[in-house]
Order: structure tokens, then sequence, then C-alpha cells
């Protein structure tokens, strides 16, 4: 590879690094997501270059399968793309059969070893599944494309025969003679050649939990040297060595090898958890950037129309208070809006429906049956409710068996059930809830035995009766209730009140 090249794929890795890194900086947002891990590398090895007996990936008789090993830290900086630094160690081997020097004509055998060679670099990694497919397709797949520049140092030993002399030898590209095309490594005693790398290549992964991924690694790696397996083409002549000593390059293209890798990556962070079915959940725990899309877990925000704001504003809405409630046209303390006689004369003893009655005949009647009015008229008990309920507690069911015991007692008094509820409601709300729980009172009466339902009688309020404050829990509890009254069976009361029911 010219070192024009190398530079031009060095700067644009750096600005395809500093765009993503730019655009990407805010990806963790409200939800923190996990975003590094370290992969295991594990494989066979490949070289490409003069000393191989085929061009592709098969394998000549004399070549030996090798192998290498590697590790990377890597950085996820967006769904997309990464950074990940990856070192190798391993061992390349090519041999190739009855070539002929140029320079001599004569025909050679040679094999050549890199026993230890090891390759730290940098690469950038580009999702290609998601940006190919979205993120809805191929959830548990990833398929990265991956491209880095890094350094490689090496050994090599070369064992020649040259079968037209009949002579044998080998020798090694690092001695204290070799020519180093970009430096030297002093490694055990011996030298190290150092050359640039590039990788490139392609990794299918899949995950196989909330912090485990299991993929396929191929990377090829161009070096910057032809010398990597010591032979410079055509150029080459082992017995006098010309052209593997000095700076001239020969006639072949620079070297090259590949390496297939098992990989296993380890995804690092707190309470990892994945997907499942497609669906994220932030409560749950951290995502990992490396499979995860961040919009997925933002809840799409509510925008009503106005057409929906008008439907909530009409739900809530309380229905209007007729006027009639607040006004009593002949004064006998009955809303117009109960009033059966709005016109009684003033002065007029009326019912809770606002119809006079004859307080005449009243009391002759009263005093006919001669029945003792303190025996039955007294406020007996209240009874409390929870709030929106009309469901009779437990100390509330004794109360409500004494009453029974007590009317089946007395047969000259009658019962009346006075419901009542808190101020928090619409006015016709509360009115049906006082009701409903008067009527839960008067069922458990008829089940508990009284001997004449008929003589129960209901009313009903809702929020007009308050006895205590509505802006306490107290209050509001105090409010929440069923008055049970004892009256005489011949007693009318002077006014009954709108809910009023026999």
């Amino acid at each position: 590879m010219k070192k024009k090249n190398l530079y031009v794929a060095l700067i644009c890795l750096s600005l395809l690094s500093l765009d993503t890194f730019a655009q990407n900086r805010t990806y963790d947002g409200p939800n923190k997501m996990n975003t590094w891990s370290i992969t295991g590398y594990g494989g066979i090895t490949k070289f490409f270059g003069d000393l191989t007996q085929y061009d592709g990936f098969k394998r000549g008789d004399n070549e030996k399968l090798t192998g290498g090993w590697g590790l990377s830290v890597n950085k996820q900086l967006s769904p997309i793309f990464g950074l990940q630094i990856v070192g190798y160690n391993g061992r390349l081997q090519g041999s190739k059969d009855s070539r002929v020097s140029s320079l001599t004509g004569d025909v050679y055998s040679a094999t050549f070893n890199s026993p230890s060679f090891v390759q730290v670099s940098l690469d950038g990694t580009a999702n290609i599944s998601r940006l190919l497919f979205g993120y809805k397709k191929l959830r548990r797949w990833k398929v990265d494309a991956h491209l880095g520049a890094g350094i490689i140092y090496y050994h090599t030993d070369v064992d020649y025969v040259n079968i037209t002399k009949g002579i044998s030898g080998s020798f090694s590209t690092n001695t204290d003679n070799s020519s180093k095309t970009a430096g030297e490594w002093e490694r055990n005693g011996s030298t190290y050649t150092r050359e640039w790398v590039v990788p490139t290549g392609l990794a299918i992964h899949y995950e196989l939990s909330s912090r485990f991924d299991l993929g396929i690694d191929y990377t090829h790696n161009f070096v910057n040297t032809e010398k990597l397996d010591a032979t410079v083409g055509d150029l080459s002549d082992y017995t006098s060595q010309q052209g593997i000593w000095t700076f001239a390059r020969g006639e072949s293209r620079n070297d090259s090898y590949g390496m297939l890798n098992l990989a296993l990556t380890y995804k690092l962070g707190k309470n990892a958890v994945r997907a499942k079915g497609g669906k994220y959940d932030a409560a749950s725990g951290r995502y990992h950037l490396r499979w995860t899309n961040p919009q997925s877990l933002i809840p799409v925000p509510y925008n009503p129309t106005m057409s929906d704001a008008d439907s909530i504003a009409k739900a809530v809405m309380p229905d209007p208070v007729d006027p009639r409630l607040y006004t009593d046209s002949d004064g006998d303390s009955v809303a117009d809006l109960f009033d059966k006689e709005p016109n009684t004369p003033s002065g007029s003893v009326v019912s809770g429906g606002g119809v006079a009655m004859d307080l005449d005949k009243i009391i002759r009647d009263a005093i006919k049956n001669n029945l003792p009015k303190d025996e039955c008229e007294a406020l007996f008990s209240n009874i409390e409710f929870d709030t929106d309920k009309a469901i009779i507690r437990d100390p509330s069911k004794e109360t409500l068996s004494k009453v029974v015991e007590l009317l089946n007692l007395r047969t000259n008094c009658r019962i009346v059930l006075v419901g009542h509820t808190d101020a928090r409601a619409s006015d016709s709300y509360n009115v049906g809830l006082s009701r409903r729980r008067v009527d839960a009172a008067k069922r458990f009466l008829i089940r508990a035995g009284i001997a004449d339902p008929s003589r129960i009688l209901t009313e009903y309020y809702g929020e007009y009766r308050p006895i205590a404050e509505n802006t306490t829990v107290e209050g509001l509890q105090s409010n929440r209730r069923v008055e049970i009254k004892i009256l005489p069976n011949n007693t009318l009361r002077s006014t009954y009140p709108a809910g009023f029911r026999r």
C-alpha cells in the first residue's frame, strides 16, 4: 500500500470518529445506557504474498494451519458507530515450490515462518444492518464493518532450497544487518521489524443475553511492506540475498494476511437488560447502546387536538346548577326547585315538598293517639363511609342491627335515613351518591329483619348539609355519613327537603 493511500485512510477514520462523537455525545439523555464492552478473539490466519502457493484461501501442501488470538476494548458512540482498540498475537507461515528467480534463472523452493507477530490498531465500526434494515428487523443480529490503522511487529525466518544448484539454507530478516522499513523493537534478544498496518473487515454478532454476544469476525490486514515474508518478488535471490536487506521495492504488491475469528463479547455496565419482543422499559434497567435505539426508550408524547381538548373539557365540566335551587319565592324554606306548591301563604306549615299542611289536624291526631313524642324522636346515630363508596362498614352494621332491634320493640316509631357526602365532585353526582348510601342502609335493615319495611323513610342531600369543614381529612370523613333519625310513627315534620322518599 502506498503511503499516500495510508494517510488518506487515517484522515478519513479520524474525521469519522470526530463526527460520530459530536453527533452522539448526548445519546444517554435521561435514560442511562451502557456503552462499553470487551471482546475476545480466537481463530485461524492465512498469509497473502510472494511465498504462498495459491493466491486465494487454499493452502499449499507445505503450508501449515496457523492461528492467533486477540482482545479488544469497545466503546459504542451511537447505535450505528463505535470505536475499538484491538490487539492481536499470532503466527503466519507460507511456502512456494519451484519458483524461478528472474535474476539468475535458478529454481527455488522457499518457506517462511513468522512465529509470533504482535499487532495493535484503532478501528472504527459501522453497524450496516441498522443502516440497511432499520431497528425493527434483525433485532438480535448485528453486522459491523470495521476499518482502522495500527502497527504490526513481526520476525520472519526463511528456509530455502536452490533446486538448480542443489544448495539449501536459512536466514532471518531480523538481524543486525537487516533493513528496517519503520524501526525495530528489541524483544528477548531478537529484533522485531515494525510496520504500519490497515485492518478492514466484517463481523456478524448475535445477542445471546443482556451480557454476552457471540459472533464471527473476518479481518483482512494490509501491511505497508512486501517483506513480511522476507521476499521481494522476482528480484529475490536467496543465494546472494539481493533485494532483501535494502529499501528497494520489488515487483510484487505489498503483503497482507487474513484472520477468521470466533468472537465472544462481554457487555460492561450496571443493571444490564435487553429488549423483549422489541419492547423496551426504561425502568427495568440499562440497555446497551450496542443493540438499542435510545429513541425507543422515550415515550411518545400525547398532543391532544382541539377536538380532544373540547371532549376532555366537556367530560370533566359539572352540570350547570339550576338557579331555582337558590330561590324561595313563597318563603316556606323549600327551594323553588323542589317546591310542589310554590305559592303557599306566608306562615304555612309545609312538608318537605313545600305542600301546605293542616297543623290543627296533626295536633288533634297526636293527642288522640297519646304517644309520647320523646320516646321516639331522637338522633340515634351516624354511620360513615369511605370516599366515593356506598358500602356498609362492619362497625356500622352493628349500629344498624341495634336500630332493627329498637324498631321491632317499638312499633309506634319509624326511621328516617338521611344521606350526605363531602364536597368533592359535582352537585348532581353527590346527590346520587348520597342516595346510594341511604339505599344501602335501607337494604341492610330489611335483610336484618325489620318487621315493617314501610316505616323506613329516606332523604338525601348530597353536599348541601355539611356538619364540618370540607378542608380537612377529618371534616371530609364526618360529612360522608348517613344520619339515622327515630321519629314517632304519627308525627309529621314541618318541612321535608328535596330528597324525601318513603
